[in-house]
C-alpha cells in the first residue's frame, strides 16, 4: 500500500520547500492549503519532475467544519497517512487590543486549533497502523514571549511544548514526533502580517530550501528540536541567559519597529 506524507500550508514557502524535498525522495504527497489553483500547479509541477503521486486538497483550516469534513474525507479514505507535516500558520503583529478580533481568532483556529486537530486525527490513525511520523512547525518565537506580535508568539509556543509533550507520549506508539523551529526566512510570512519589510536584513534571512533541507535530514535523525542555521540556534538558546523581564523588553522593542505605521 501506497503511503502518503500530508503536507498543509504547502502553497508557499516552507510548506512547498517540504513538499518538493519529500517528493525528490520519492514520498507520495497529500497538498493542503487554501488555494486550489495554487495547489493544482504544484501538484503537476512534482508529479512531472520527480514521478511520484501528488494529491491535493484546498481547505481552510481556519474553519472548523471544513476542516471537519477533511478530516471525514480521511478517515472514510483508504489512503494511509505515516507523514503529517503540519506548516500552516499565520501571523500579525502590532498592538494586541488594535488587532481585528476575527484575525487573531483565525491565527488561534490555524496555529493551534486546526494544527491539533489533526495531530489527534491522524495520530490516531499512525497508532493504528503501527506507527508514524509527525513534523509541527513552531518558531524560534516558541522560546520567548513577544510584545507587539504576542498571539503569534504564543501559538509557537504552544506548538514547541506541544508537540514535546506528545513525542513523550507517543513513542510506545511507535510514533515518532519533532518541531521545527525556523527562524526568520525568506517568505510571505512578513507580508501576510503586515510587518514593515523595509526594515528587513534579507541577508539574515534563510530560503525556504535551506530550512527544508535541514529538516528532512533532521527527521530521518528523529531529532526532537529542528533549529535550522547557526544563528538561529543561538536566537532559541540565548532567552535562557537572561531574565524574563529584559527578554520580554528585547523582543519587544525589535517587534515593535518592524510594525505597521
Amino acid at each position: 500500500m501506497t503511503r502518503y506524507a500530508l503536507i498543509t500550508g504547502a502553497s508557499s514557502g516552507i510548506g512547498l520547500a517540504l513538499a518538493e524535498a519529500l517528493a525528490r525522495r520519492g514520498r507520495s504527497l497529500i497538498l493542503v492549503a487554501r488555494q486550489r489553483d495554487q495547489l493544482e500547479s504544484i501538484a503537476i509541477e512534482l508529479t512531472q519532475r520527480f514521478g511520484v503521486e501528488v494529491l491535493f486538497r484546498a481547505c481552510d483550516l481556519g474553519e472548523p467544519l471544513r476542516l471537519s469534513g477533511f478530516l471525514l474525507e480521511l478517515e472514510e479514505g483508504e489512503r494511509q497517512i505515516d507523514l503529517l507535516v503540519n506548516c500552516a500558520g499565520i501571523g500579525t503583529s502590532g498592538p494586541f487590543l488594535a488587532q481585528d478580533w476575527m484575525t487573531e481568532q483565525d491565527l488561534i483556529e490555524v496555529n493551534i486549533l486546526a494544527l491539533t486537530r489533526l495531530c489527534h486525527a491522524l495520530g490516531n490513525s499512525m497508532a493504528l497502523h503501527g506507527g508514524g511520523q509527525i513534523l509541527n512547525v513552531a518558531s524560534v518565537a516558541a522560546f520567548q514571549p513577544g510584545p507587539w506580535m504576542s498571539t503569534y508568539y504564543a501559538s509557537k509556543a504552544y506548538v514547541l511544548h506541544f508537540s514535546e509533550g506528545l513525542r513523550e507520549e507517543l513513542k510506545s506508539c511507535g510514533i515518532k514526533v519533532s518541531v521545527l523551529c525556523p527562524g526568520p526566512t525568506r517568505t510571505a510570512f512578513f507580508g501576510t502580517a503586515q510587518m514593515d519589510t523595509a526594515k528587513l536584513d534579507r541577508q539574515q534571512l534563510i530560503s525556504p530550501e535551506e530550512v527544508a533541507l535541514h529538516t528532512v535530514r533532521a527527521l530521518a535523525k528523529n531529532k526532537a528540536i529542528i533549529v535550522p542555521g547557526r544563528r538561529n540556534r543561538w536566537l532559541a538558546f540565548s532567552p535562557r541567559l537572561s531574565p524574563r523581564w529584559l527578554t520580554r523588553k528585547i523582543a519587544g522593542a525589535i517587534n515593535k519597529a518592524y510594525c505597521p505605521r
